[in-house]
């Protein structure tokens, strides 16, 4: 009885122990498929490091950003580790909101990170947040449609010939739209689509003084493109759909086209979700021929706030989530073609990842023909391709997004919605102290 006794009492003791050194962290994300997936992996991580427990805050895009944003402004500290992109990154570093990730462990490989990626996650030098999947944004096409339409995509199209595609290929009877594009409003959402594609119709957000260039004749040629292709040959309620809706549409036969992020592909390609995963083709995203493509660059990335009383364990997650280990775990499990794509060069020399994902080499085109730092066809003042680069374009983005997608729904007349938009941009970069 004694001996019984004296073990139960080590092993309270060493449980004790084990509790105290226990750490339980909460990671912030995003509801898209590649984060979904990670969580249901996180057992190979759990079973490194029986002592830390993960709690999931899994949230949809624009609520996201928003709880984040507000938590790590007002240092509330419920995130451990959070889930943001490109755009936060150098803004909330230079803040000194996040911590800069220098204990990684030594066969992380940082260096094996792609550039144009690492480079909108680093300040200084220094990387502030670890690219989880990286992504540019491309067009997605029904090869079968096209076909039956008697016309060939080229590798890099136009938007004439987006629309003449769309025209053709759209088919009210059989519930075929011949494009599907993102009018959900939010900066990081339908702004995200439009700020890119106004690029390629030599648009900008602001002139080199930061004047607000709205009421300019290529912001309405955009706005109107777009308003007149997706009333023609979108689906219904397209004000409603971001990128999950949109996907949804594709993975059920009824989008001709896509453009959106290259994230995509592998979901679409996807025989156990896709309706179309064998008839589905890549191009470059569309231009207008004055030397800017409508293509974007982002990275949703791990990173941990400077307030977390659990750094070490919140570095020890984030350096698993985006490893080369978390890539082949992937790969054993879901097969090669499901790995995050977008963040390392080594998974786009990887032969058996270029045999079994066919938009491989169109992705990594796409993110290296993306420039932050040029991203237009006049000079600008800001860096991003598809946002602007300072603290008030979070809500100003999302403004803008919520008149251009009421000029969408019909709501409004695009000529109000871009003289609305030229207001609340004047005024926002009236009180910033950019324009007097």
């Amino acid at each position: 009885m004694k001996l019984r006794t004296l073990t139960l009492g080590l092993l309270s003791a060493s449980a004790l122990a084990f509790a105290a050194h226990a750490e339980s962290i909460t990671i912030a994300t995003v509801n898209n498929g590649d984060m979904v997936r990670m969580q249901k992996l996180t057992d190979d991580f759990t079973k490194a490091n029986p002592d830390i427990t993960l709690n999931w805050v899994t949230l949809e895009e624009n609520v996201l950003r928003e709880r984040v944003t507000t938590d790590i402004a007002t240092k509330g500290g419920q995130y451990d580790v959070m889930t943001i992109g490109t755009y936060e990154v150098p803004i909330w570093a230079k803040q000194s909101w996040l911590l800069p990730l220098d204990k990684l462990g030594d066969d992380y490989d940082a260096k094996d990170i792609i550039p144009a990626i690492a480079g909108g996650l680093s300040v200084d030098g220094k990387l502030y947040a670890a690219p989880f999947y990286g992504e540019s944004s491309f067009v997605m096409y029904r090869k079968d449609l096209m076909d039956k339409a008697g016309l060939k995509m080229p590798d890099a199209p136009t938007w004439d010939f987006i629309k003449q595609a769309a025209d053709k290929m759209t088919d009210r009877a059989n519930g075929v739209n011949g494009v599907c594009l993102r009018g959900k409003a939010g900066w990081g959402e339908n702004m995200a689509f439009l700020t890119a594609m106004s690029n390629s119709f030599g648009a900008r957000w602001f002139d080199e003084n930061w004047k607000p260039q709205f009421d300019q004749p290529e912001w309405k040629k955009t706005l109107q493109f777009y308003v007149d292709l997706m009333k023609a040959d979108g689906p219904e309620g397209a004000s409603s759909n971001g990128f999950n809706e949109n996907l949804a549409l594709f993975q059920q036969g009824k989008c001709g086209m896509w453009i959106d992020a290259t994230v995509a592909a592998s979901f679409v390609s996807d025989p156990k979700n896709s309706t179309v995963a064998d008839k589905v083709g890549y191009a470059l995203a569309p231009d207008n021929g004055l030397g800017k493509r409508g293509n974007w660059l982002w990275a949703w990335s791990l990173a941990i706030p400077a307030g977390t009383q659990k750094a070490d364990a919140a570095e020890k997650f984030v350096s698993w989530a985006t490893s080369k280990h978390y890539a082949e775990l992937v790969a054993s499990k879901e097969g090669w073609a499901n790995v995050p794509p977008g963040t390392r060069s080594s998974l786009y020399a990887n032969a058996d990842y270029q045999k079994a994902a066919p938009f491989a080499k169109m992705t990594l085109d796409s993110i290296n023909a993306a420039d932050p730092t040029h991203p237009t066809v006049k000079p600008v003042p800001y860096v991003g391709v598809q946002f602007v680069a300072i603290p008030e374009f979070q809500g100003l983005g999302t403004t803008v997004g919520q008149l251009f997608s009421a000029a969408l729904a019909g709501q409004s007349s695009v000529d109000d919605a871009l003289k609305q938009a030229q207001d609340a941009a004047t005024a926002a970069m009236t009180e910033g102290g950019y324009i007097k």
